[in-house]
């Protein structure tokens, strides 16, 4: 369905000049190539094509403009033609000559005339018979000539519509970008430019140039590309595809990986007093922490790894379950009371791979109906190989944790997770292959006669680390299970895949038949407008090893769905659906057991009608083919499903079957075909193999096919359900992805080649992304509502739409805010459209399987290529089309399986030019257009005549004959091949059928070969012009020359060569071509980059004599080898190298002897300096002679620049010469020498600077020293504005009040190192916060603009002043941040001091440290062969120091006038000499973090080693014991000697008793490096300048005497101290402050604060002013040889440095660890009450309870203390006085008790263990026969717990509950009294008052303790009085009366006084009632 535009010309035109028209409909422009020169007439004669996907209305409107095209200017408008289609709609074609009119719409005299075709969705218009179109084709049209021979029944045989219908609309490639438009510029001359005009370009003024370059072929210098992969990955034509780069599969490869938990701490578990252990397991391993004894949150803190070796599907499959386990112990495993779960993979998706400190929520799998069972508080990280992980720096934290707000769920994931039934039913399976031995089957038919299926099938499902299995089909290819498996999972789950596997019962050898993956999040969309999880009734396609049944399967892992499948195994029909339950509902089934339930069956038509599918593929070339495989004949079969598969397709389904299954009329289709159409097809017998051919020999590696004139071809018919659809969708997807990654890889092409306006080119990218998506809404709304469409169908449909109308809006605003300094940010944005695109394109429903290629030799399978059906799917619709329909692709051929790994996947198989078509049989008749033109079809006998009937082979009968020309010219950073660490390499190129070698170059990594391969009388098959367009690509394959055995292949990459025709001239700007940049890969890693270029040139009738001459002589040193001609070598200028010799370092044995007298040869480009010898390595390895130069020839263009080659040799005796290491410094860019910009330098010299330091900190923290009063202004100099001071003071008063009372004043004597070190880390949290902060305001910010446009200028401004202000409130911040936890509010406020804490290694901070002095490794030895990059270090075999400068010949002169300019040392002006130094280096040392454990029972009891040149300490004795976080605090002095001891190695080793200590991890600094560096590294300067205390100045030299020196090197003015505190140097003025205190607090005059101020803002100063390394602490890896890129911990660290000639420093820095201080806690529980009444009373049933309280703190479970027993309290009121005394040890600063115990009786030695301080009080009900029983319970943290209330009364659940209660520490209010809440759970699970109680708490220091002693219970000292207990409270039966008597008078008092008045009134009725008769006889008879 399509709209064309023939556009022939525009006449009468006015004037000379070059014009260009553009067409648009619908949105979608095309524009013409430029015209030149033309006066009235401009002949187009080109040809535009609008796919459409909805039919044209008659209202809609064509438009046609006609501009004079301007080079510089925007073009400027001639005349516009406006057309409505509505005749064009009836006709179907029309042509029309008609006057345009201009911008007033008036007519003027030009007209254009045009031809238009519609061409309709049913096709009802227009059969393309030759003779009806464009009839006016003139020669330059050659790709519409028709062959007649060819034309099939009629039908024009070419594309349906002119052949500008690129799949691939923009001719640039997928691959390594470069601007590869341009670089089509000059493949192909001006005039026949017809595929250009798809291209959807945006021509904005600034735009034009790049049209114009484009368009014009005219090339500026910036159209010479340098690309990586070029010209081959372009794709120059709508014929052949790009081929893929990459070999090897890097799936299915075992990695290590680590999974390293931590587990901290578990709140609100449910349950009464228990004793809870967590389990951790990953996968199958499990682990235990220790048991906590009756607690509710226990606080574990213990650290768990887990090393896997496997491939990476498998990791992030395995599951990491935590538990919760009540009372386990040897006996008996204990209660689950809740357990949590998730995938590894969903760790590794998290940022950084980890979750950190996050409360994962347990819940019990038993009981859906119950809720949350508890928080568990844990890390949880994932490292592979060579990934980092950045952990936030631990710190004491806080406990105030927000649970609800750091739970371990990813992203996106809420909360309240619910429970789910997740159904994947089951219906039947297809296509299953044999899996018994046939021995068996036959012995059985022998003696039954009975002929069975070989395969005993059954599927099961692995999800969330449970599995389900359906029932045994035996004997069956087509079982039928109609099962549904249940699994009862939280949801959403966070395991993201679902692992489907057919397998086959066998008793003995139970396998995998096939496995099939669904990725959750493919098939659910969790937005607001999103859906459930939902999967078909959909058929999945699976995939694994090749059919024929082997007991021992080589490649069994792949059908374990392991690595790349190779073959097709069996189809499943499967659907998926989720009920989320209603937990509430009681109905429901509780379990979560895996249930296996019957289905209900599906309709056969569920999945689709049933298609006739027609394959179609011609095999154009078969070359390369491996020698290894024999000169047996070889042929190729192609497979899809089933069909074509000859050898072992067993259980084919026959189109019978088929059509019984389907319904009636599909199969009534099938037969009545149309009659002429029914009888070929009924012969139509797939051929889907190539006859057999003998291989013809290449070269000495490979074979080739002759495959010449006559080319094989294959078809198959095959029927599947008809879901082209879903792939429609996904190509359309794919196809806009594609251009956007090709754009994108130009846009980074242009920054790394620093070309000009990359902005530009991303804007145009960007304007291509939101057509494209616009025009996937339109094209995939017409989708017709199919039955056959499943639920998952519609969903994904909506949100593809929803998601890219979405992303066309962003790239729409995007595109307006791409400015050059947006750029950086503007790429991240759009890598994410890109990532999300691929997402969606990948299509989880299956409907056609892939197809396979295999290339067999005698009969055997041996290599194969897998192609995706999607991408040769054919459609009317352009978009819709695969990528690769109807295209030659270039396929590699590789080794199945395991065989495909390591280096036999590196060669190739073969190489094949293959045609692939596949599409509906109906719509067949257009399977051959895209092939080569000029063939004749040869059919079977039975086709002969029938026009569609396929062709067995093609004959071509057109032959051209080029002459190849490669101008190979060097190649750098090339792969080590041979164990001196270089290669010999040399390369071989192929090209069709021939090969050549260029020379071999011997030892070196970067060879410049410059050598021309002439390739002569290469024939090609085909139309001329298409050759043009389409060359066959070039191979490339670099080999290293071994003088004994094979080559070893080193790496290989593609080129597609620029073509010239016979009659075309050689010359710009096409010829000759440009060197370029081609990136060679090794496997799937990139082994160097070629810079090479290749022409092919069409020899004509007159043979050789008309093709440019090859000039140059051939170079007579090299013998008859051809050098690369002028005007394609680059241009060379003079260039000087001066190379630095400093020495080298750690240079290991050469061949078991050690190196002794080195020397270091440089080389570039074929010239080279030698350094000096160094005469005795031991002594001395530095060199004599600093700096020498030679030299030599570079090009003009920096990025041609050739390799520069160190080499480090032993001179041994008798003048030999070993190789010790070579490095090739790849890039000298760094290294050109670039002359300051005159004018800059001039402004910096004049003038002076005040720099008024007053705002910043340091200067503030001298004031206060000075005890300035704090809450003056005096302090605060920062010109703050109002607001924020107002906001300060009422902090201040929030702050005062409740707390005033509470703080104390840190005295300045407890002030120590470790204060500064804490509050240090405080404030780097504080600053990593608001960065963060700040980063989520700028990306608010950025939304915020993109939802209002740009608004241009004024934002700038604003953005300039804020980072200022910034600056100063954080400083401010930060200061009060550092200042709450310490001080009050109140008189003199001291600020503690603080360092800088890097949680990185210094040398990251500080680029290395090369800031003039570089570091080059030296290489030798082969790389390793698995393509990670570990083996490198191993390589390594010693380090050259150095450095090098390159330049123009000619220096400007001002630079050698300089003063003090030494000639000798040329561009390295003041360097320092390199005479031996000794050296006082000192290590600190203060902790090591997360240390991988080291003993089995998961500890590891580390001590430090260090060891620089011969000095080893070893710190056994102190090892600290199980301990993963050790605290080391402690310092080492070493004297070394510079160079020869410069590599310092801190290691930490794990002690044990018996046998070797074990390395846990080590890390290496390169003190030298850090001594010379201008960063001043030696010792870091603090942040202000202080004579005693804590915060004393370590460094022997003052800051003035720093200054003066650092002045006097760089040769800077100054310092001029002057009065009133100001220090003048160079142009800069600093002020501040210039007294300080001593001891004795006497004040006295200096200027070191003034240095130390310049000091820190010497970066400031002009041209030599950098930054000084602070007083710092660095966080550096620990790793362990043995793992490597694994990090094993992290140490906290830093080194000092002091020469010995000068003065000698001070004592080290005291950093021990701090002692815990003892304190003694006192409690005196006083009274409970309201406590819950348990017990029955035997006589009377009343309530009462026997209450105990017993208490403890946290964690110290042995030193529980109980009161005595409160027997039968009635009321819930106990009376107790009782006293507990709990001693312990506490660390202020960390707010943690430390306890020493031993584990278990077996320990060895002491545990320290840290954790929290809480004190946990229990009330009981005492039981004399049973266990007592547990009432509830009040834990108080002694850091923040709340004030008790003063009465019973107001002590309610909200003191505990509530978190905005004021807390208070008792450390800082030392005595406390009221009343708490004792708490438990009741049933329904919520928290409930179970009594009170009345408790004091004092808190005294160990000393205080001592002076006023106080006894335990009511003992003495201090006795506490005896509590005045009721009566009862004895025991009934030991005072009965007693008991009796208190029970009848206080409680039944009034109740007996009710009964004896009762009974009292009863018998004075009785006796009235008794006497009345008497008396009333007596009365009446009167008696």
């Amino acid at each position: 369905m399509a709209l064309l535009l023939h556009l022939r010309a525009v006449t009468e035109l006015r004037g000379r000049g070059d014009r260009i028209a553009k067409a648009a409909f619908r949105g979608l422009s095309f524009y013409t190539r430029v015209i030149e020169n033309c006066e009235d007439e401009a002949k187009f004669d080109e040809t535009f094509r609008w796919p459409i996907a909805s039919n044209i209305d008659g209202n809609e409107m064509l438009e046609i403009q006609v501009f004079n095209y301007s080079k510089v200017f925007s073009n400027r408008l001639i005349g516009t033609f406006r057309m409505v289609l509505q005749k064009v709609v009836e006709e179907g074609q029309l042509e029309v000559t008609d006057t345009l009119i201009d911008d007033n719409n008036s007519a003027i005299r030009t007209s254009v005339s045009i031809e238009i075709r519609y061409q309709a969705m049913d096709g009802t218009v227009g059969t393309w018979s030759d003779g009806e179109f464009l009839e006016s084709r003139s020669e330059s049209e050659g790709r519409y000539a028709l062959e007649t021979d060819s034309l099939i029944s009629g039908h024009r045989h070419g594309t349906s519509g002119p052949p500008s219908k690129s799949a691939e609309r923009s001719f640039r490639r997928a691959g390594k970008g470069v601007f590869s438009a341009m670089k089509l510029g000059k493949m192909r001359p001006p005039k026949e430019d017809h595929r250009k005009q798809d291209e959807p370009a945006v021509l904005e003024t600034e735009d034009l140039d790049r049209k114009a370059m484009r368009l014009g072929g005219g090339l500026d210098p910036d159209t010479i590309s340098l690309a990586s992969v070029t010209a081959v990955t372009t794709n120059v034509s709508n014929k052949r595809s790009k081929p893929d780069i990459k070999m090897e599969p890097s799936a299915g490869r075992p990695m290590d990986y680590q999974v390293s938990i931590t587990v901290i701490e578990a709140r609100q578990l449910v349950g009464l007093n228990m004793d809870p252990v967590v389990c951790v397991e990953v996968g199958d391993e499990k682990k235990y922490t220790s048991m906590k004894e009756s607690t509710n949150c226990p606080y574990y803190n213990e650290y768990f790894v887990f090393d896997f070796h496997v491939p990476p599907d498998v990791m992030f499959d395995k599951i990491i379950k935590l538990s919760v386990i009540h009372s386990k112990n040897l006996l008996r495993s204990g209660t689950l009371v809740g357990s949590f779960k998730m995938d590894v993979g969903m760790v590794y998706t998290q940022p950084e791979h980890q979750f950190y400190h996050k409360w994962a929520i347990l819940s019990d799998p038993e009981d859906l109906t119950a809720g949350l069972k508890g928080y568990l508080k844990c890390d949880i990280a994932v490292v592979g190989k060579g990934d980092t992980i950045k952990t936030p720096h631990k710190a004491n934290e806080t406990d105030e944790d927000d649970i609800e707000g750091n739970l371990l769920l990813p992203d996106g994931v809420p909360p309240e997770r619910q429970w789910a039934r997740f159904y994947v039913k089951i219906y039947r399976a297809e296509g299953l292959p044999r899996m018994n031995t046939s021995i068996m089957a036959n012995v059985k038919k022998a003696l039954i006669g009975e002929n069975k299926d070989l395969v005993d099938p059954y599927v099961q499902v692995l999800f969330a680390g449970q599995r389900g299995k359906t029932s045994v089909q035996k004997s069956s290819y087509e079982p039928q299970w109609h099962e549904q498996i249940v699994f009862t999972e939280m949801f959403p789950p966070l395991c993201k895949r679902i692992k489907i596997q057919i397998r086959d019962s066998d008793k003995v050898n139970d396998v995998a038949i096939g496995t099939h993956f669904i990725d959750l999040r493919k098939i659910s969309n969790e937005g607001d407008k999103g859906f459930l999880p939902t999967f078909g009734p959909a058929w999945v396609n699976m995939y694994g090893s090749t059919r024929n049944y082997t007991l021992m399967d080589e490649h069994q892992d792949l059908n374990e769905g392991l690595g790349e499948g190779v073959s097709f195994r069996a189809r499943l029909l499967i659907s998926l659906a989720i009920e989320i339950l209603d937990t509430s509902n009681p109905e429901i089934n509780s379990s979560t057991e895996v249930q296996v339930e019957q289905a209900t069956p599906v309709a056969d038509n569920c999945t689709g009608k049933m298609e006739e599918f027609f394959l179609f593929g011609a095999f154009l070339e078969a070359s390369m083919i491996d020698r290894k495989i024999g000169d047996k004949p070889i042929n190729f079969e192609v497979t899809i499903g089933n069909y074509g598969n000859q050898i072992d397709g067993t259980g084919k389904p026959s189109p019978r079957r088929r059509k019984e299954d389907g319904d009636e009329e599909e199969s009534e289709l099938l037969q009545s075909l149309s009659d002429d159409e029914a009888d070929e097809d009924g012969e139509l017998v797939s051929v889907s193999s190539t006859p057999p051919l003998k291989p013809l020999i290449t070269d000495r590696n490979y074979f080739h096919l002759p495959y010449f004139d006559k080319k094989p071809c294959i078809y198959i018919k095959s029927w599947w359900q008809d879901q082209r659809r879903r792939l429609y969708n996904s190509n359309i997807m794919d196809k806009i992805a594609d251009k956007l990654e090709e754009g994108l890889n130009d846009v980074h092409e242009m920054i790394k080649t620093e070309k000009p306006h990359p902005e530009r080119r991303l804007r145009g990218v960007l304007e291509e992304l939101s057509s494209g998506c616009f025009r996937f809404v339109t094209l995939a709304n017409k989708d017709e509502n199919h039955s056959s469409r499943t639920r998952l169908d519609r969903e994904r449909l909506k949100s593809c739409m929803r998601e890219l109308e979405n992303m066309g809006q962003q790239a729409k605003t995007l595109r307006s805010q791409v400015k050059k300094n947006t750029m950086k940010d503007k790429l991240k944005l759009v890598q994410n459209f890109l990532q999300k695109l691929r997402f969606l394109a990948d299509e989880p429903q299956h409907s056609i399987p892939d197809i396979f290629i295999w290339m067999m030799s005698n009969n055997k399978r041996i290599a194969y290529a897998r192609i995706t059906s999607k991408d040769i799917l054919y459609s009317i619709v352009d978009e819709e089309t695969g990528k690769d329909c109807a295209k030659v692709k270039t396929v590699f051929l590789k080794l199945p399986g395991k065989r495909g790994f390591g280096p036999a996947g590196w060669t190739v198989q073969a190489k094949m030019d293959i045609y692939l078509w596949l599409g509906l049989n109906k719509q067949r008749k257009d399977f051959l257009s895209g092939l080569p033109c000029g063939f004749e079809e040869k059919k079977t006998v039975k086709g002969q005549g029938i026009p569609s009937f396929p062709p067995i082979s093609l004959l071509y009968t057109k032959k051209q004959v080029f002459q190849l020309r490669v101008h190979m010219y060097q190649a750098r950073s090339l792969f080590a091949a041979d164990s001196s660490g270089l290669s010999d390499p040399f390369a071989r190129v192929f090209f069709i059928t021939q090969s050549q070698c260029t020379e071999v170059l011997n030892e070196t990594l970067c060879p410049t070969w410059d050598q021309l391969l002439v390739f002569d009388n290469v024939e090609l098959f085909g139309e001329v012009h298409e050759m043009r367009d389409d060359p066959p690509i070039i191979v490339i394959e670099i080999y290293d020359q071994d003088t004994v055995g094979k080559a070893d292949f080193m790496g290989r990459t593609f080129a597609k060569p620029v073509v010239k025709m016979s009659d075309e001239d050689y010359s710009g700007p096409r010829f000759p071509p440009q060197l370029e940049y081609y990136q060679i890969y090794r496997g799937n890693s990139t082994a160097g980059d070629l810079l090479a270029a290749f022409e092919l040139l069409q020899i004509g009738s007159g043979g050789k004599s008309d093709l440019p001459p090859i000039d140059g002589p051939t170079d007579m040193d090299r013998g008859p080898i051809l050098p690369v001609p002028m005007g394609i070598r680059p241009v060379l200028s003079k260039y000087r190298v001066e190379i630095l010799f400093w020495g080298l370092r750690d240079l290991k044995r050469v061949n078991l002897a050690q190196v002794d007298r080195p020397r270091v040869d440089i080389e570039c480009a074929g010239r080279g300096v030698q350094s000096s010898l160094i005469q005795n390595y031991k002594k001395n390895p530095n060199f004599s002679t600093l700096v020498k130069w030679f030299e030599v020839d570079l090009p003009e263009n920096e990025l041609l620049h050739p390799p520069l080659n160190i080499r480090v040799v032993d001179c041994r005796a008798f003048g030999r010469y070993t190789l010790v290491g070579s490095h090739a410094v790849s890039s000298l860019r760094k290294f050109i020498y670039r002359p300051p910009d005159k004018k800059a330098q001039q402004w910096s010299t004049t003038g002076e600077i005040v720099v008024n330091m007053e705002p910043e900190v340091p200067i503030k923290k001298m004031e206060t020293m000075v005890k300035l009063e704090a809450n003056s202004d005096a302090v605060v100099k920062v010109d703050v504005p109002e607001d924020e001071k107002e906001k300060e003071k009422k902090k201040k008063k929030k702050k005062g009040g409740a707390e005033e009372m509470e703080e104390e004043e840190p005295d300045e004597s407890m002030l120590d190192w470790w204060s500064k070190y804490f509050a240090s880390i405080e404030t780097m949290k504080e600053q990593l916060r608001q960065q963060e902060a700040a980063a989520a305001e700028a990306e608010e910010k950025e939304e915020m603009d993109i939802a209002e446009g740009s608004k241009g200028q004024p934002k700038t401004k604003e953005k300039v002043k804020a980072p200022k202000e910034d600056k100063k409130k954080k400083q401010q911040q930060q200061q009060q941040q550092q200042q709450q936890p310490e001080v009050p509010e109140k008189k003199n406020k001291q600020k503690i001091d603080e360092m800088k804490i890097f949680n990185k290694e210094l040398e990251a901070e500080f680029d290395n440290f090369e800031d003039w002095l570089h570091t080059f490794n030296l290489f030798r030895g082969k790389i390793g062969d698995d393509d990670d990059s570990t083996a490198d270090d191993e390589r390594i075999v010693g380090r050259f120091k150095g450095s090098m400068c390159v330049y123009k010949v000619p220096l400007p002169d001002d630079i050698t006038k300089e003063a003090g300019y030494d000639p000798n040392f040329g561009m390295f002006q003041g360097i320092p000499s390199n005479d031996p130094i000794n050296v006082l280096v000192r290590v600190y040392v203060i902790r090591a973090t997360d240390l991988h454990p080291a003993d089995i029972n998961g500890k590891a009891d580390p001590y430090i080693a260090i060891k620089l040149g011969k000095t080893d300490i070893k710190d056994k004795e102190n090892y600290i014991s199980k301990q993963l976080n050790p605290i080391f605090g402690k310092s080492f002095d070493i004297e070394a000697t510079f160079p020869m001891e410069s590599m310092l190695t801190v290691a930490v080793y794990d002690w044990d008793l018996v046998g070797t200590d074990d390395l846990i991890g080590e890390t290496k600094i390169d003190l030298e490096n850090r001594y010379y560096s201008k960063h001043r590294a030696t010792c870091g300067i603090s942040q202000t300048y202080a004579i005693h205390g804590y915060n004393i100045w370590r460094d022997p030299m003052k800051p003035t005497q720093i200054l003066s020196k650092l002045c006097k090197e760089g040769k800077v003015d100054g310092p001029h101290f002057g009065p009133s505190g100001r220090v003048k140097v160079a142009n800069r003025v600093f002020t501040g402050p210039t007294e300080i205190e001593d001891e004795n607090g006497q004040k006295k005059k200096t200027d070191e604060h003034l240095g130390l101020m310049v000091l820190h803002h010497w970066e400031d100063i002009p041209r030599v002013g950098c930054r000084l390394v602070p007083e710092h602490v660095e966080t550096r890896p620990l790793l362990n040889p043995d793992k490597p890129g694994i990090e094993q911990g992290r140490l906290e660290m830093w080194v000092d440095m002091f020469p010995m000639d000068m003065p000698a420093p001070g004592t080290a820095v005291d950093i021990s660890p701090r002692k815990p201080k003892k304190y003694e806690l006192r409690v005196i529980v006083w009274n409970t009450d309201e406590v819950v009444l348990e017990d029955d009373d035997y006589f009377t049933g009343e309530k009462s309870s026997d209450i105990f309280v017993r208490g403890w703190l946290k964690g110290q479970q042995e030193d529980k203390q109980d009161t005595d027993v409160h027997y039968h309290s009635l009321t819930g009121e106990g009376n107790f006085n009782w006293r507990y005394i709990f001693p312990f040890d506490y660390l202020m600063a960390e707010e943690k008790i430390v306890i020493s115990k031993k584990e278990s009786m077996f320990s060895w030695d002491e545990t320290e263990y840290k954790i929290p301080a809480r004190l946990t009080l229990q009330v009981w009900d005492a039981d004399h026969f049973s266990a007592d029983d547990f009432l509830g319970a009040i834990e108080l943290d002694l850091n923040r717990f709340p004030r008790g209330a003063k009465t019973a009364k107001q002590c309610t659940l909200e003191m505990v509950t509530e978190t905005d209660l004021p807390m208070f520490s008792i450390f800082k209010q030392k005595r406390v009294k009221g009343w708490w809440p004792f708490i438990a759970r009741n049933e329904d699970d919520e928290m409930e008052v179970t009594g009170k109680v009345e408790a004091e708490l004092h808190l005294l220091t160990a000393e205080e303790a001592e002076k006023s002693p106080a006894g335990l219970a009511r003992n003495e000292p201090d006795p506490l009085e005896k509590p005045n207990r009721p009566d009862t409270s004895f025991i009934w039966f030991l005072n009965p009366l007693k008991s009796i008597k208190y029970l009848i008078c206080t409680r039944y008092k009034w109740l007996i006084i009710k009964i004896v008045l009762a009974l009292l009134l009863i018998i004075m009725v009785g006796l009235f009632l008794y006497s009345m008769p008497g008396y009333m006889v007596k009365k009446l008879l009167g008696a």
